[in-house]
């Protein structure tokens, strides 16, 4: 049987309430690459529109970067970048980055958190809006780093006939940059304690 923590307000919660809490969060914690792989199936099938669903166009972006030689972490965020889109249609990239935020680099953070204004200037004059949105971060370091993004791997990465690596090619890199992360208050919490 499951142990459960006692108080029924948090204020009054005590050290053992938080040891069997702490207990079951590293498991849960550990399971986060198989619920995210999950959550990209959804995106299979799901054309919205484009020339390829939204999961074939996620695996097309790593597979461009992957073939172009980045690193593991920024093929993992080629990988989830658009995996907002089922649950954040207004804000998706902030989706992608709030999963990442914990286990890659501000650098890359950011590209995937601007990519959508980035990805904006080619198509956002078609729908009326200014698609120099992404000017507004010209000067700053991640301007050159997602117009690159967006211009090799997310841009081009619709096309029906192109050869796409499959996700099972990229769950051995998702559950690295997943395993340990870098920035989260927690990150102490799914560390084993060495006596």
């Amino acid at each position: 049987m499951e142990s459960k923590a006692t108080f029924r307000d948090m204020q009054q919660s005590t050290a053992d309430d938080w040891k069997i809490i702490s207990g079951e969060f590293r498991p849960y914690a550990a399971a986060l690459p198989d619920r995210v792989l999950a959550h990209l199936r959804l995106l299979d099938g799901d054309c919205g529109g484009f020339p390829v669903d939204r999961l074939t166009h996620s695996l097309q972006t790593a597979t461009r970067a992957h073939r172009d030689g980045r690193d593991e972490e920024y093929v993992i965020c080629a990988l989830l970048h658009d995996i907002g889109d089922t649950l954040g249609s207004f804000n998706h990239p902030d989706i992608a980055a709030a999963i990442l935020k914990p286990f890659v680099s501000p650098e890359n953070l950011e590209m995937v958190e601007k990519h959508g204004v980035f990805q904006g200037y080619y198509f956002f004059h078609h729908l009326g809006m200014d698609r120099n949105l992404r000017d507004q971060f010209a000067g700053q370091a991640l301007y050159d780093r997602t117009l690159e993004f967006c211009e090799k791997y997310d841009a081009p990465a619709f096309d029906p006939d192109y050869d796409t690596l499959p996700l099972s090619f990229f769950e051995p890199m998702l559950r690295r940059v997943m395993a340990r992360p870098k920035n989260s208050i927690y990150r102490s919490v799914t560390e084993e304690k060495v006596a």
